[in-house]
């Protein structure tokens, strides 16, 4: 509930008529004034705690939205580690609520990875064969949930969202196309698909209303290619082959915007997937576009630092 995602989807809950209380747990407070939400500042690993305050508030809906997307907030291993923290406290204290009905985790369409012969847009249908380390730790959400569902009979939906972007969301993406020079790959450029965080803030509140009990696709209607990105950005385009990625990777981490595995597979296999099914589902369609979240991804300032009125020692 800490970060601009969790925010955004526990402010929409407090507008919905169905919701009764709301509690939430992050490592860092709300970024946005909740009027009615009771919010317990938990670091993920602190597990004994985790587990007392789900099960004394004992929830029908539990909405699991705490993943580190690999060097987002956090380098690949420590993503890793808190992200397996949280869903072992979180959703292992869910399944001792003897009022739980519904668990709703976040997932990515990382999870059908992009192997050799895989689809190009994959609906739900088609299996989960993750090729990158965030596609195997969106795998692992699903599959504890899953689990934990099956056994206590729960309904358990996953919202496989393709990469967020918006303001204040951090994202490798996001800060690798907002580079003044920004590699891309010649020999392939395949298209890409995103969603806007209001957007999948939306599909989560549609989802936890409709109770899903299935894994459904949060993608933006079109798609982009990085080229097309760069241009739009009115970045300086890096052509690579395939040796030079090596120096580009080490290049884009000294400026800020590391490369994770799951990036390069999008820049040289790109990243689609069909949305049909959250329409018949949840009548639930994304409002932003891919082109337009990439061009409000340009438009969003960066941080200007302001000099104190008066200088103190």
């Amino acid at each position: 509930m800490g970060g601009e995602l969790g925010s955004r989807v526990a402010s929409l809950l407090e507008n919905e008529s169905w919701v009764g209380s709301i509690e939430g747990i992050d490592a860092d407070p709300p970024r946005r004034r909740l009027r009615r939400t009771v919010f317990h500042r938990i670091v993920p690993g602190q597990h004994e705690r985790t587990v007392k305050v789900v099960t004394d508030y004992n929830p029908h809906v539990v909405v699991h939205i705490a993943v580190w997307e690999p060097h987002a907030r956090a380098a690949t291993g420590t993503a890793r580690s808190l992200t397996d923290d949280a869903a072992t406290s979180i959703l292992g204290a869910a399944a001792e609520c003897r009022a739980l009905e519904s668990i709703v985790v976040r997932s990515g369409i990382e999870i059908y990875g992009r192997g050799r012969g895989s689809v190009t847009r994959p609906s739900e249908q088609v299996a989960p064969n993750p090729t990158s380390e965030y596609g195997r730790m969106v795998a692992c959400i699903e599959d504890t949930a899953n689990a934990i569902g099956k056994r206590i009979g729960v309904s358990v939906g996953s919202l496989r969202l393709a990469t967020v972007l918006g303001p204040h969301v951090p994202s490798a993406l996001g800060r690798l196309l907002r580079l003044p020079a920004v590699p891309f790959s010649m020999l392939a450029n395949p298209p890409f698909a995103v969603i806007h965080q209001h957007d999948a803030a939306e599909a989560f509140v549609s989802a936890a209303r409709q109770r899903i009990d299935e894994p459904l696709n949060i993608v933006a209607p079109g798609a982009i290619t990085a080229l097309q990105a760069i241009r739009r950005g009115q970045r300086i385009p890096i052509p690579l082959l395939g040796p030079e990625w090596g120096a580009a990777t080490a290049f884009t981490y000294l400026a800020g915007a590391p490369l994770p595995d799951h990036v390069r597979e999008m820049l040289h296999r790109g990243r689609l997937a069909d949305n049909a099914r959250a329409r018949e589902v949840i009548g639930f369609a994304p409002s932003t576009t891919t082109s337009d979240v990439i061009d409000q991804l340009y438009r969003w300032p960066s941080v200007v630092h302001t000099p104190a009125i008066k200088q103190v020692a």
